[in-house]
């Protein structure tokens, strides 16, 4: 069951009825324990497989394109081409591991907004022809580079989440539009479509209306210099929940029936990220330090207004490595405690940091913990976007090990789906050995 980012194979646990993902992390930390306690992930493959099903249910007539820089682990993707997304790709390296599965260059998407003209000419040599842009000087660059490329032109939205610090904004206004248009003639550019998108953190479902009528007007504009039009793209800012979901196709199906109506000829594609994988992976993390802080101060100087204690706890992976997106945005998950305590237990207000003692590691500024000591364990829960990417070299952070699972429930919804072990061409399933009772553990060696 153990998996690293670059594995070839992959081993996944089945897991019987009765078995859940409790027992695995449970299995899990007690082996880490006796080995060197080293954080690590249990990736649950049935959440992916579900996601896609939710998907399906809801926003059918939108093909979703994985954004692989959300979670590019082999696994994820295998599993991903198996369903039959697409991916949006920022790098080569990402194109190279989509393509090693077999995807087809027509299901690849080049959407980085600052492209390297080596990537260019390689997205050129492997046939990766639909790409965005949303600039003159993109356009140039693509221009000179890929003789076979056609482009989405990316449109700025009026997503405004107030958080404007550290921020770069993406996207043509449509002033510009109509010179970028007239360049991409000049340059005998192909314009074959519309990108825009919206964050995850707007709130406001206004916003989609004001972008499904920009792109339409981009359409339009297009359409007067002669370009053919056929790909509107969404992008992505899916959180993950159906209740979101359902909330932006009850507001974009009725706009798309009016511009973009079924029988246009118009393909409606997204690129939903964290949506597949967040709440597929949970980490799991040791306590390695820890210090009581004065009864009247709290970490940042804040007064607890109590004379109970306060607890910063230092543990074995932070920015510099699984909580990377700690740096740009708010962390999405609530720590949990593993071992058992008593629910009258005190609780006492708490900060986490990771281990590097950088002012930036900080990882939660502020928890109600029962007091923990050194050797401790927290789990993490909605860890797989933007967090199994290679650990920085400062403090010489180590790469957790990946554990993956699926129930035999979800397998049977897969192969319910088309996709068998022979489709999973890297894919080692093995029969777990989780007991339901506490004395029995669960190993399997990869």
């Amino acid at each position: 069951m153990k998996g690293f980012i670059d594995d070839a194979n992959y081993f996944v646990g089945l897991l019987d009825e009765g078995t859940n993902l409790g027992d695995v992390i449970d299995n899990y930390v007690n082996e880490h324990t006796l080995t060197g306690k080293k954080a690590f992930f249990v990736g649950d493959l049935g959440k992916i497989v579900k996601k896609h099903s939710q998907w399906q249910n809801v926003v059918a007539q939108i093909k979703p394109f994985y954004t692989v820089k959300c979670n590019s682990t082999p696994a994820v993707l295998e599993i991903l081409a198996a369903l039959g997304t697409g991916f949006a790709c920022s790098s080569k390296t990402e194109m190279a591991l989509v393509q090693e599965l077999g995807v087809s260059p027509e299901n690849i998407i080049y959407i980085s907004p600052c492209k390297q003209v080596s990537q260019i000419k390689y997205a050129a040599k492997v046939g990766v022809n639909i790409m965005t842009c949303d600039s003159e000087v993109e356009l140039k660059k693509i221009a000179r580079n890929h003789p076979n490329a056609k482009v989405l032109l990316h449109i700025a939205t009026e997503d405004n989440t107030g958080d404007e610090e550290g921020n770069m904004k993406f996207g043509a206004t449509l002033k510009n539009c109509r010179h970028i248009l007239e360049c991409a003639k000049e340059l005998d550019v192909q314009i074959i479509g519309v990108k825009f998108h919206v964050s995850s953190a707007c709130k406001e479902s206004q916003v989609y209306v004001h972008a499904l009528s920009d792109a339409r007007c981009v359409f339009d504009m297009a359409g007067e210099f002669g370009f053919t039009m056929n790909i509107l793209d969404i992008g992505g800012g899916f959180t993950g929940t159906e209740f979101q979901l359902e909330e932006v196709n009850r507001v974009i199906s009725p706009l798309l029936d009016v511009y973009f109506p079924e029988g246009s000829g118009i393909k409606i594609i997204s690129e939903p990220g964290s949506y597949y994988v967040s709440s597929a992976f949970t980490l799991a993390v040791n306590i390695i330090a820890k210090k009581v802080v004065e009864s009247d101060k709290f970490s940042s100087g804040e007064k607890t207004g109590s004379d109970e204690p306060a607890f910063v706890y230092y543990m074995n992976d932070g920015v510099y490595g699984s909580f990377a997106s700690k740096l740009s945005e708010d962390l999405n998950t609530i720590p949990e405690v593993h071992k058992k305590y008593k629910d009258d237990e005190p609780l006492f207000t708490s900060s986490l940091w990771g281990p590097s003692c950088d002012e930036l590691d900080h990882i939660v500024e502020k928890c109600l913990l029962p007091e923990l000591n050194v050797g401790d364990w927290l789990i993490f829960d909605n860890m797989g976007a933007d967090s199994l990417h290679e650990p920085s070299a400062f403090n010489d952070c180590q790469r957790p090990a990946i554990y993956f699972m699926m129930s035999f429930n979800d397998w049977y919804e897969m192969q319910d789906a088309g996709i068998t072990s022979d489709t999973m061409k890297n894919f080692f399933f093995v029969p777990s050995c989780i007991q339901l009772s506490q004395e029995d553990s669960f190993s399997t060696e990869a």
